[in-house]
């Protein structure tokens, strides 16, 4: 009989690094999934250290179109299930869309979109069987129109639609699925984006281990929607009373003036 673990891509820093330590530490056997593989083992060092059970250590690129088979063949080579789902691996880049390198934003589209469908899809069976969770990792930028970082944006606006849609539909199996929307959060993630805080970042920053917190007490609890922080609930209560056409208007100057 296979014994379950927690599935967290992304996990090798910042949210998702975070979001492995606290799953572990609720008792969760966690399987780390990331590029970088000593940036995993010393995570999975530290997880064991604190008291967690070993982590299975899974170093893939998720821009690869066969990620979700490799994550699939070291499952079944441990004898192991997933019965909570973390798509966490996300990567955004700051600039113009047309000026921008195109294969880079294509990858951006692999891992944000394509890899996160694929695993929420894949392992959905073994989610309904152990009546289990489904966390994905959106934005508060799901929300918004964003000129400046326009393809990241429109990614993480589909990640909120289907996890809205698999709320639906996996939840009538028992299956928790929850969004989980930051602000801006001081990890690797802005240096890899080129991306410089301004005042919104001030504002709406939450620190990735508060995030991390938020977003599994959230899926625990059934959640749709986690919005941590008051600034970042804010927002899409007053986008109701805002015309689309301002919101485009006032996002694309505060990113220009970055």
């Amino acid at each position: 009989m296979s014994t379950c673990v927690t599935l967290i891509t992304g996990a090798s820093s910042g949210i998702g690094a975070d979001l492995a330590r606290i799953f572990a530490a609720n008792g969760h056997r966690v399987a780390l999934v990331a590029r970088r593989d000593d940036r995993l083992e010393a995570l999975a060092a530290a997880i064991v250290a604190a008291g967690g059970a070993p982590p299975l250590v899974i170093p893939c690129d998720l821009t690869r179109p066969d990620a979700g088979e490799v994550i699939a063949a070291t499952l079944d080579a441990a004898g192991v299930e997933i019965d909570i789902l973390v798509n966490n691996a996300g990567f955004g880049l700051f600039g113009p869309a047309t000026t921008l390198d195109r294969a880079k934003q294509l990858d951006m589209v692999a891992v944000n979109i394509r890899a996160l469908t694929d695993l929420s899809l894949r392992f959905s069976d073994s989610l309904i069987r152990h009546r289990g969770g489904l966390l994905n990792v959106a934005s508060i930028a799901a929300f918004l129109p964003g000129p400046g970082m326009a393809v990241y944006y429109a990614t993480k606006a589909y990640v909120l639609s289907l996890s809205d849609a698999l709320h639906n539909e996996l939840g009538r199996h028992g299956v928790r699925v929850t969004a989980l929307c930051p602000g801006p959060v001081p990890t690797e993630f802005q240096a890899r984006a080129g991306f410089t805080s301004g005042v919104d970042s001030a504002i709406l920053n939450v620190s990735a281990e508060r995030v991390a917190l938020a977003g599994y007490h959230g899926l625990t609890r059934g959640k749709r929607v986690v919005l941590p922080g008051f600034g970042v609930r804010a927002i899409p209560f007053m986008l109701r009373f805002v015309p689309r056409g301002f919101v485009l208007t006032m996002v694309g100057l505060i990113q220009r003036g970055r």
